[in-house]
């Protein structure tokens, strides 16, 4: 079967941006740009019949800019500061887009105790599926000015795993992780040139694990370990997942087309059995490898 060409017929979809792909690393304001061009291909998208929910990132970025602060808050109040000033800045700029088009939208904001909650998470579920029956596009964002006790809840994580979540918990077909890599590899591609693209996942062990290095930008706050956490949460809810490159966000496009771009998490029930799908070593490697197969084939010798 061909894993890909399956996530043309997903049909209710959430999709995650982070804070590097809809802000401008050089100055952390909104990319108003990109910001459009997301909003056009999330309205197609629902002209094409899907359920669509968006979870997104970059309240704390917007408000920082906003407060002229230069570097990413350190303390926990000034950090709520500047999410309570962003997210309606935020929310403005996704009410105007999307009113260009007709399309209406809602601001949710959760709270990890909120999902912790079965009451809570029970509700909030009611809600989400209130606003699609009535074709409204769910905006999400993490309450960051009233999140609690971190050592007890813990973080999101830049709402990597908060999209999990949410796609576990409306029972989701795909999650698309839109962030500032191409996806997994087995190593920092940075620091070791000989690390490979993973294509596919067909399950997540501590192999898999130990390969989300490095950490995020300095907007964002969420690196690999976190999604491969959001992984773990929507493959074991049954909901595929792809990681991919925001830079372009038209990259949506292409995973919905079925294109091999990025990393796809299968979900358990997707049937696969196979191992992990890499990408072919690098010309350059495979030489140095096979240089080195015949030194000790002739040692041997």
């Amino acid at each position: 079967m061909d894993f890909r060409k399956v996530l043309r017929e997903k049909k209710k979809i959430v999709i995650k941006v982070g804070t590097s792909t809809i802000t401008y690393p050089q100055t952390g304001a909104a990319n108003l740009g990109k910001l459009e061009k997301f909003v056009r291909i999330l309205v197609n998208l629902r002209n094409q019949g899907k359920e669509v929910i968006v979870v997104s990132s970059g309240s704390i970025g917007v408000g920082r800019k906003a407060l002229g602060l230069k570097e990413r808050p350190q303390s926990k109040a000034l950090r709520q500061a500047c999410a309570a000033v962003g997210q309606g800045r935020l929310m403005m700029m996704y009410e105007k887009l999307f009113a260009e088009y007709n399309q209406r939208t809602a601001q949710v904001l959760l709270t990890k105790e909120t999902l912790l909650s079965r009451e809570c998470a029970e509700s909030a579920k009611e809600t989400f599926n209130e606003l699609l029956a009535m074709n409204v596009v769910p905006v999400v964002n993490e309450n960051d000015a009233v999140s609690v006790d971190e050592r007890f809840y813990g973080m999101f994580g830049d709402n990597d795993t908060m999209s999990a979540q949410v796609a576990a918990l409306l029972g989701a077909d795909l999650l698309i992780l839109m962030s500032d890599i191409e996806g997994l590899y087995t190593d920092d591609p940075k620091k070791n040139p000989n690390a490979r693209f993973v294509h596919t996942v067909g399950y997540i062990d501590e192999e898999l694990e130990n390969m989300g290095k490095g950490a995020g930008t300095e907007f964002g706050t969420g690196g690999m370990a976190t999604k491969i956490m959001a992984a773990k949460i929507a493959t074991e809810a049954g909901v595929d997942m792809v990681i991919a490159n925001g830079d372009n966000i038209y990259t949506i496009n292409d995973v919905l087309a079925g294109k091999k771009v990025g990393t796809l998490f299968l979900s358990k029930n997707s049937g696969y059995t196979g191992g992990h799908e890499l990408a072919p070593e690098t010309e350059k490697y495979r030489r140095t490898a096979k240089n080195r197969r015949k030194e000790e084939r002739k040692r041997r010798l």
